[in-house]
């Protein structure tokens, strides 16, 4: 049998302009500009969803990428999404995926998973604070709406 051991996670990235403060959807969608597109697992033409790590203070830690999908979806689970910020001890996060149509209008899908991360958020006293998708412009959808209670 094999000794417990530590482990590093090793995919929370440190960002280019650690501790920018992102609290409007505007400049989290200026840091996914900044970072996401230039990162070797970025592919346009694929649905990427990436979670945005923030401190107390709405200032970011990292990111973390966790999953990449296909053309027109991705599968996310709440262990994937809730990991880097619980690893990174983040207090907060801000959603965000493409769209590879650039048309950044939220599907059913898109509006589902978002609900069922917050009550995930809820449970763990963890706050998620918008969801992005971006396309050639991008959508928020706290600012749509699908955040109330």
């Amino acid at each position: 049998m094999k000794a417990p051991c530590e482990f590093k996670v090793l995919r929370v990235r440190e960002c280019v302009a650690p501790g920018d403060l992102l609290d409007t959807p505007e400049r989290a969608f200026q840091y996914w500009q900044t970072n996401i597109p230039q990162a070797d697992w970025y592919d346009p033409a694929k649905e990427s969803f990436v979670v945005l790590v923030l401190n107390t203070r709405r200032r970011i830690i990292g990111h973390a990428l966790v999953a990449v999908g296909t053309l027109d979806s991705v599968n996310v689970h709440a262990r994937e999404v809730f990991r880097p910020v619980i690893v990174a001890a983040g207090s907060a996060l801000i959603l965000a995926h493409n769209h590879p149509s650039l048309d950044p209008t939220p599907s059913e899908a898109d509006i589902r998973v978002t609900r069922e991360l917050v009550r995930a958020g809820q449970l763990l006293k963890i706050e998620i604070l918008d969801h992005l998708i971006v396309g050639s412009t991008f959508t928020s959808l706290r600012t749509l709406g699908y955040f109330t209670t």
